[in-house]
């Protein structure tokens, strides 16, 4: 999968929209929220709502998954494109970080389903 594959499936999600919030770095938004930030060879993701959890990804993908910096503590990891993890995996994470992050959004700012 292309990096500009998997940004055009952030943006098919209903509210989304693409933000440069620091220079060259792409992030997925819904509302004023992120759900993803689309690197170059790698997208960071939602994936639990605690570190805990988030660490599944990490132990059934060491070399491909890690924890973010600054945010991972809240379940939040970096998967690395075109390594071990199946694109299908990958679209799905992304999927659940724009479901766990709508989740979280006040009503009103919450996308039309």
């Amino acid at each position: 999968m292309t990096r500009d594959e998997l940004l055009a499936h952030c943006l098919g999600k209903p509210g989304a929209w693409p933000d440069e919030p620091w220079e060259g770095d792409v992030v997925a938004k819904v509302g004023p929220k992120i759900f993803a930030f689309v690197g170059t060879g790698t997208v960071g993701v939602k994936c639990a709502p605690s570190r805990e959890a988030a660490d599944e990804w990490l132990h059934r993908y060491p070399e491909d998954a890690s924890a973010m910096a600054y945010i991972g503590r809240s379940g939040w990891n970096t998967l690395r494109l075109g390594g071990a993890i199946p694109d299908d995996e990958v679209l799905e994470a992304v999927d659940e970080s724009y479901r766990w992050v709508v989740s979280k959004l006040p009503k009103k700012d919450r996308p039309a389903q």
